[in-house]
């Protein structure tokens, strides 16, 4: 997905006396009975012996391995593929609840990267009682990788006709789709087998084998974003067999699978990613109307017709701006996919009003010299540490697209053709304004005549099992991402759920509150889980502090900016385009 600017970012705190082994720590609360694992599924994952992992150290404070799982289940002693796995040992071995496996999101986030960047992020009660622990999903960053071409020549002179925040235009549309198609054949011949045995059943079943394999009777896990899908997956598939699962930022599966019939539907008219992107624009703008001009920069006017009149301009003729080190050119799908990148920031109030002012000035001619001057100087620097940011495709091959792909493809139902994608996308764009097409183009590859290769185990529901121990959900009320609604109508799905909603904003939860990260750890810890209707508030609020009268960042700025530092990165698929947003 388009962004503009910084990686997504995610924190803690608490205590606890549960043993490495203890039972789920909530199941006496839970007097029905129980769902059990499948026959189906305890013949898949309790045929394969339990891999001995040789550990070794790695990254100074951390230890690393790998082992070779089934490619298939059904068939254990057939192909296997390699999984990577990190992990940060507890420092309290002594009074250690087991392993805490984690997971950033994507699909294509490394689980192994999120483990070693742990004790920056998680509470120091969860470093303490816990050894933190990441694998990487099969085909993806250390575990043996997806690849669709056979060189990177060949991959580049497909993905450089996607290489765009989203396609705008017949032209550019036609361009993409012919591409996307390109894209969807490779993965489903040259990519085999491995694209057709990468759906969230496989990893689930993966992460079972694992967990015995680091010991514990059961799984402690927490997930972010695209993770909390894996999450509710383990919990449906093997209902019996964790004591703590967390999924912060949540992804309703049954939207992300989706059903017959909804099987014509792009796949955010499902999960309405994009609805709930705007509603945080809109809640932004109509924030800083209110404020005025001492408190946002952008409120002169009307807010919310002064930004459509910036995308309107912007549909017509793409702004352009230069420097010292050249010219850069901004189109209406950089700046969507830019403001898109500022509403997954804990500070997107201030970032998206700021970047938005940016380019109003540059755009209107009656701007006095002194103000277009420092818009210029701030917009180019935002493009510079975006596309610093921005994924090399050169060398060595980067697969970053494809295991996004090679998840969401095989998990999903999409449309038919991928020809069908420039008309979803009006309706797409007229049921969410800007993020409609930002959010829906991403999965034209997975068209089913386009993406053929197929798991015929992956898994599409029930989503309703009774689990043994309770699954906690974190809904972020203005996540640009996950839509909080996903969050409630995924919490009324598992009967043995707690839904805590939290008002902060960008994307996922844990870090931005006391209250929200307090009552995750005391779940993973204690088994506690938060008052049923908790809401929470988000630590930060926009436009509640003047601006400065210079152009250094506010003092607000400055605390969301040094929020990042305590925030998990969230990650989400490296898409195609000179800018990246993520799930």
């Amino acid at each position: 997905m388009p962004r503009l600017g910084r990686t997504v970012l995610v924190t803690g705190m608490v205590a606890s006396v549960l043993m490495a082994g203890a039972a789920a720590p909530a199941a006496a609360a839970t007097a029905a009975k129980t769902d059990q694992t499948s026959a189906q599924e305890r013949k898949r994952v309790d045929s394969v012996p339990t891999p001995r992992l040789g550990w070794y150290k790695c990254y100074d404070t951390a230890e690393c391995t790998t082992t070779w799982l089934p490619l298939d289940y059904d068939n254990p002693k057939g192909p296997k593929t390699e999984i990577a796995l990190l992990r940060v040992k507890a420092k309290d071995q002594k009074h250690k609840i087991g392993s805490l496996f984690l997971n950033p999101g994507g699909p294509g986030g490394s689980g192994t990267q999120i483990a070693m960047f742990a004790q920056y992020f998680l509470s120091p009660s969860l470093l303490d009682r816990f050894d933190i622990v990441g694998f990487d999903p099969r085909g993806v960053a250390s575990s043996t990788n997806v690849k669709c071409f056979k060189t990177v020549k060949d991959q580049t002179v497909v993905l450089n006709n996607m290489n765009v925040a989203f396609p705008w235009g017949k032209a550019e549309e036609q361009k993409y789709v012919g591409a996307a198609k390109q894209l969807g054949k490779a993965c489903s011949s040259t990519g085999k087998p491995l694209s057709g045995s990468m759906s969230t059943a496989e990893v689930v079943r993966d992460m079972d084998v694992l967990r015995r394999a680091v010991g514990d009777k059961k799984l402690s896990y927490l997930g972010f974003s695209y993770g909390t899908a894996i999450g509710q997956y383990y919990a449906n598939m093997f209902p019996d067999r964790f004591r703590a699962i967390v999924v912060d930022g949540v992804l309703d599966p049954s939207h992300w699978v989706g059903t017959k019939a909804t099987a014509n539907q792009e796949q955010d008219q499902r999960l309405r990613s994009a609805d709930g992107a705007y509603r945080a624009l809109q809640e932004i703008l109509k924030r800083c109307d209110a404020a005025g001009e001492k408190y946002c920069a952008f409120a002169a006017g009307d807010p919310v017709a002064n930004f459509d009149t910036i995308a309107q301009k912007l549909r017509q003729k793409p702004l352009v701006v230069t420097d010292e080190s050249g010219s850069y050119t901004i189109t209406y799908a950089d700046f969507v996919g830019g403001i898109l990148g500022d509403l997954y920031d804990v500070g997107a109030g201030d970032w998206v009003t700021q970047d938005s002012q940016f380019v109003w000035t540059l755009l209107n001619p009656a701007s006095q010299a002194a103000a277009r001057a420092k818009a210029k100087t701030g917009l180019i620097a935002r493009i510079k540490q975006a596309r610093a940011k921005k994924p090399a495709r050169d060398f060595p091959y980067d697969n970053g697209f494809e295991t996004f792909l090679g998840v969401d493809c095989t998990d999903a139902l999409h449309p038919q053709d991928a020809g069908q994608w420039p008309a979803l996308m009006v309706k797409a764009d007229k049921r969410a304004p800007y993020f409609g097409r930002a959010w829906g183009w991403s999965t034209v590859p997975c068209a089913r005549n386009t993406w053929t290769v197929r798991d015929e185990d992956a898994y599409t529901g029930p989503w309703n099992r009774k689990t043994a121990a309770p699954v906690l959900i974190v809904g972020t009320q203005w996540d640009p991402a996950t839509n909080y609604d996903d969050a409630v109508s995924a919490s009324k799905l598992l009967p043995n759920s707690r839904l805590l909603s939290n008002t902060n904003w960008g994307h996922t939860s844990y870090g931005t509150s006391d209250c929200a990260t307090n009552a995750i750890d005391n779940y993973l810890l204690k088994g506690t889980l938060p008052a049923k209707g908790t809401l929470c508030q988000g630590a930060y609020q926009p436009f509640l502090e003047p601006l400065p009268t210079d152009s250094a960042l506010s003092a607000s700025k400055r605390q969301a900016t040094a929020a990042q530092d305590h925030r998990a990165p969230v990650a989400g698929p490296p898409m195609p385009s000179t800018l990246n947003g993520t799930r």
